[in-house]
């Protein structure tokens, strides 16, 4: 499985943290940057993860910020991208069965680097619950498109 990676100077830590556990378990990552502490923006980061992700270049996508917040933002203006903050388990499933994200986003200010380990494990682990959350998806593919629901 293809993992993109992606994270602005405040996430670099942790982004390179989370890279580091998903190679060791095998995982093929795509590291799209930020490649070091300098300050950069986090929209294009976001953007370029949610893009790859779209593009199916990956299956899932992670990016990390400060607070998680900015950057998953950035990825959801990427058409097709479900992307959701990740502060524990229970964020990580919940995204997954309920939304079926394919972008975990993470705030290193905010969250222990062991327990986004623990969380991004459940998120890649999680399957898509379906059933009645599938109208749901497809609506927000609906406003993808431009459509109203």
């Amino acid at each position: 499985m293809i993992i993109a990676v992606g994270s602005d100077h405040a996430g670099f830590a942790l982004k390179e943290h989370l890279r580091g556990w998903l190679s060791e378990q095998g995982y093929e990552v795509l590291d799209l940057g930020a490649y070091s502490a300098d300050r950069v923006d986090y929209p294009h980061f976001g953007a370029e993860v949610g893009r790859t992700v779209t593009a199916g270049k990956a299956q899932f996508g992670v990016a990390v910020c400060g607070s998680g917040q900015g950057i998953c933002m950035a990825a959801n203006k990427v058409p097709g991208v479900r992307a959701g903050i990740i502060r524990d388990i229970q964020d990580a499933e919940m995204t997954r069965l309920h939304n079926n994200a394919n972008v975990a986003c993470f705030g290193e200010r905010v969250t222990d680097p062991d327990i986004a380990v623990a969380a991004l494990k459940v998120f890649l682990e999680t399957a898509f619950e379906g059933g009645r959350h599938e109208a749901r998806i497809e609506q927000l593919a609906e406003l993808d498109e431009g459509q109203s629901i």
